[in-house]
């Protein structure tokens, strides 16, 4: 009986218990969250290269036409000019 007539079991822990699943200083639930902080880190860096990657590739695209119409524009004043020497 406890000290207010109550009847309390009285639940002992082995030390050793907890000390084994490893270090004292973070709670078991500490990996898990470090575990799902890094598969966001990881999933968040993944979109980020996804980004840059259609960033540069449209970047790319967008000389390339650039690069395309410029050559059209020589094409057709070389041919302007070749047909005024004749």
């Amino acid at each position: 009986m406890s000290r207010d007539g109550s009847t309390a079991e009285c639940i002992q822990l082995d030390r050793s218990l907890l000390m084994s699943e490893g270090s004292t200083t973070h709670p078991e639930g500490t990996t898990a969250m470090y575990m799902l902080e890094q598969d966001l880190a990881r999933s968040r860096m993944g979109e980020m290269q996804a980004e840059a990657a259609a960033a540069s590739r449209a970047r790319r695209l967008y000389l390339a036409r650039r690069a395309a119409r410029r050559a059209e524009r020589a094409v057709r004043r070389a041919a302007r000019a070749s047909a005024a020497v004749y």
